[in-house]
């Protein structure tokens, strides 16, 4: 059923808006602990740069000499990524040719060449990792400092941690907005246009410290939207804690016009939850596009994206966070139950 409700539409408040999102940024910097004392060990390998540049008449043996330098990383990129372990590929092609193979297809050339002219050195984002690092180290000091692999896949993968600690970006997942990624597959879903919107280099380092984030949050504490909610806004809340430097639109993946709407809707959409009874609900196939990437969110008006869900979480672990002052980021992961923490909270919608 459709929640009828007074979704605001002030477009005399934009400016307002605009002035109080650089403010709150500015306000996060000038807030955020002091990590000038922190020193963290960074570490980039540009995988793809030495795996275009293997000896292919030499190829077994050069194959060879890669994996011996990057032993973790070569193995997951060649097995899983590219598919070598794949028997059709072992028993027909071989290892050694389907790589070959790949390395001097000329669309992956193309790519390869996009990836360098782009990306001919990623001074801008190693500086962001090593502020985000010091966070990182800052907040949990236990943790080990990543290091970051780069690497080309034919669109495959984005972004994955390994081992440890180690952080892999793709890079062809970066190549901007206009980039056609739909011509690649234009039936794939993933190459839509609400999606593609944030791919490009503002979004890669926030992309890639967002799986380190979910990697050390585990998984949900329940089934129920109120847990997938509550998870994923304890997700946002501590990717803006390690990128207080990183623009908002980046570290929430909203634009500028939806965080503008989820601003001015939070009292709607809170009450469109409670009404439609979706914050205990456990079918997933009725909040869905609530919580997961979504191009909106149904009985929303049209301005409204997806994940609502989720940026609500995000604003009632912010007002837990307000009302427990004492409680760290460790804490904030330890506790499961997402309804203590709605309770604790105390999160009231403002009132307009």
């Amino acid at each position: 059923m459709y929640c009828q409700m007074r979704w605001i539409k002030k477009y005399w408040f934009i400016a307002f808006i605009i002035s109080a999102f650089t403010a709150c940024k500015q306000e996060k910097i000038e807030t955020a602990p002091d990590i000038s004392d922190i020193e963290v060990e960074m570490s980039l390998r540009r995988f793809e740069k030495d795996l275009f540049s293997l000896d292919t008449n030499q190829m077994a043996r050069s194959m060879e000499d890669l994996s011996s330098v990057y032993p973790a990383f070569s193995n997951i990129y060649f097995n899983q990524i590219l598919g070598t372990a794949d028997p059709s590929v072992k028993n027909s092609i071989g290892t050694v040719n389907y790589v070959k193979g790949f390395i001097n297809f000329p669309a992956i050339q193309r790519l390869k060449d996009t990836c360098d002219f782009i990306f001919g050195d990623l001074e801008p984002e190693m500086a962001s990792f090593e502020k985000a690092f010091k966070y990182l180290n800052h907040y949990f000091p236990k943790l080990p400092t990543p290091d970051i692999t780069t690497f080309i896949s034919e669109y495959s993968v984005g972004a994955f941690i390994y081992k440890q600690n180690s952080l892999a970006v793709g890079l062809d997942f970066f190549l901007g907005s206009t980039y056609p990624y739909a011509q690649f597959n234009p039936a794939n879903p993933a190459f839509s246009a609400y999606l593609t919107r944030t791919f490009n280099r503002d979004h890669l380092v926030s992309k890639t410290m967002r799986v380190l984030v979910e990697d050390v949050t585990g998984p949900p504490g329940g089934s129920k939207m109120l847990d997938l909610m509550i998870h994923r806004g304890k997700q946002m809340f501590i990717l803006d804690q390690v990128l207080p430097h990183v623009a908002d639109t980046a570290v929430l993946e909203y634009s500028k016009d939806q965080l503008d709407w989820l601003v001015e809707n939070e009292t709607e959409i809170w009450a469109f939850f409670l009404t439609e009874d979706l914050l205990y609900s456990t079918d997933m196939q009725k909040y869905r596009k609530y919580v997961d990437y979504s191009p909106n969110s149904p009985g929303m008006p049209i301005e409204a994206p997806g994940r609502t869900a989720n940026w609500m979480g995000y604003q009632i672990v912010k007002a837990y966070m307000k009302k427990v002052p004492q409680a760290t980021l460790k804490n904030l992961i330890e506790l499961k139950d997402a309804q203590e923490l709605l309770d604790r909270s105390r999160y009231r919608p403002p009132r307009r």
